[in-house]
This record gives C-alpha cells, structure tokens and sequence, in this order.
C-alpha cells in the first residue's frame, strides 16, 4: 500500500472522528471473517505479521527467525504475492528460499512438499490457516497510534487481538511504557519480547562524510534512528510513501541536490532493491539486522513447536 500516514492516525481528532462510522463497518467485516473452518498443514508455519499497517519490523524478524530455526528444520519463506512488495521479496530470497504466490494456503501446499518449516511475512489477518506460532510485532515510536481501526486510524484489527497472537514484539529504542503496560493488560510478560536494529555493514561508511539520506518504507523515522545512533551526520532527508516505485526524475532530483551540497547519499536496503543498475550507481543502502533481547528463551519458543 503507497501511503504516507496521515497526521491524524497520531491522536483522537475530528478527522478520525468523522471516518470511525467506516472503521465500524470495516470492523464488522474483520468480525465476521474469524469465524471460519482453519486449514492446518503438515508443515510447520510460523507467521510474522502486524495489526498496525506497514514498518513494524516483520520482515527483519522473519529473517532473524529463519537464521534460528533453519539450522534445525529445512525452512522457506511465503510471502503472498502483491506487485509493489517486489523489495520484501528480494530481500527475503537474500537470505532463504522463498514461495511468493497470489495464495497463502497454495504456498503452503507447495511448501510442504519440500521443507519442514514455513515463516510467513505477514498474514495474521487470514483467519482461514492454522498457524503454530503468530507473532505480532509493534514499532516502538508509533506503538498504536490512535487505536483505531482504519481508516480513521493505522490499525488492521482492534488491538484487542493481540490475545489471539503468541508472542508480542516491540521493535526499536526507547518503547513507551505505558504502551507496554496496557500490552500486559492482555498478554503475559514472558510473552513479550524486544528488538533493536543495528547495522551490519557500517565498515562501508565514512562517518566523517556528510549524508542525504531518502527512503520508502513504512517506518522512516526509524531509519533515520538507526543512522544517528551510529553517529551519521544527516544533513538532508526525503521522504516517500511505503513501496514507493521510483522514477528517473526522482533519482535525478536526490542526485542533484547531493551533488550541489556535496553530500553521499543512503538510502534503505529495501529502497535499493527497487533501483535498477543505472539508479544504483552513487547510493550506498544501509543493512540492518535484528538484535532481540532475550534471545535464549527466544530460540526455546521457537524450537519447541
């Protein structure tokens, strides 16, 4: 979905007010699909999905489950297909094989031919395949938003459900207290779990330069969070919406206005796999990698399903 997310997602205001009649009606439909016969599969599936849209860290916990969990069982991951996630599906193969079709459960069927284990980037909200693990994952600078459904508000599903799910992840620094409270309100603590980015590849960077940094993705801030934090000095951001395709003349105007102040360039790992040859040529990306506390009893919990 390209979307920026509007300011009102933020808070309870008269544009969230005025749009929560729809949000009631999109309710009952989410309603009415949970109860539904659940297909369960010979393989193992975990899924990693979200009920807050888009940059919730769901694809970087995927990949950092599947370097767990491959070690002991021959895993693939699904990813449903959707024309402007083409990145997600690069990235994944990056790191594993990947089933990408229009069908959840025909993936699935797939998969069980040949591996053992499935790590599903996102699909809590098909409420027809039983999984055996669902995660849910939250980022810590946006949380929840206003709470309300969309759109007069960033939720797929009443938070609510989170007592459906597993386990809850708070992906990021510095996660709102009162955020976490009102998750144990529904979920035990030792179901809980964090995570931080960090970076994997900073030895490709020169610290001392100076950067114009642009992405695409659900949640910019946060990676104008991990730069920081390993001390970039950010002179420039721009901004696009969530799987954004860029164009020629977009690519030209990040360049131009690079070389006119004399800035390198950085963009998301993502970003870049949406770059072709040419458009690649002077941007560096930024590899990230998961950094989950707790990891042990982490691995217990998956290995154990």
């Amino acid at each position: 979905m390209k979307i920026l997310r509007p300011a009102f997602w933020k808070t309870k205001n008269i544009i969230s007010f005025i749009l929560y009649p729809i949000s009631l009606i999109l309710l009952l439909v989410i309603t009415l699909k949970k109860n539904v016969k659940q297909k369960k599969f010979k393989i193992k599936t975990i899924c990693v999905g979200n009920i807050f849209i888009g940059g919730t860290g769901k694809t970087s916990l995927s990949i950092a489950i599947f370097k767990i969990v491959n070690k002991k069982f021959r895993t693939t991951f699904i990813k449903k297909k959707y024309t402007n996630q083409l990145d997600e599906k690069k990235l994944l193969t990056k790191h594993g094989n990947v089933i990408f079709e229009d069908e959840r459960i025909k993936a699935l069927s797939l998969a069980q031919k040949n591996y053992k284990m499935a790590i599903l980037d996102d699909g809590l909200q098909q409420k027809d395949i039983k999984y055996d693990l669902k995660i849910v994952c939250f980022n810590s600078t946006e949380a929840i938003g206003n709470n309300f459904i969309l759109p007069a508000g960033p939720l797929r599903e009443k938070f609510s459900e989170i007592k459906n799910y597993d386990l809850v992840f708070i992906i990021g620094d510095n996660p709102d207290r009162k955020f976490i409270n009102k998750i144990k309100t529904i979920k035990e603590n030792s179901n809980i779990f964090f995570a931080n980015y960090c970076v994997s590849n900073l030895s490709k960077f020169n610290l001392k330069k100076k950067y114009l940094i642009f992405s695409g993705i659900g949640n910019p801030h946060e990676f104008e969070n991990t730069l920081l934090k390993s001390k970039f000095k950010i002179e420039k951001k721009i901004i696009f919406p969530d799987h954004y395709n860029y164009t020629e003349k977009d690519l030209e105007m990040i360049k131009d206005l690079a070389k006119r102040q004399k800035l390198d360039i950085i963009t998301t790992e993502k970003d870049f796999l949406r770059l072709d040859k040419q458009q690649k040529k002077d941007i560096k990306y930024l590899s990230i990698e998961l950094k989950i506390r707790n990891i042990d009893k982490f691995k217990k919990k998956l290995l154990k399903i």
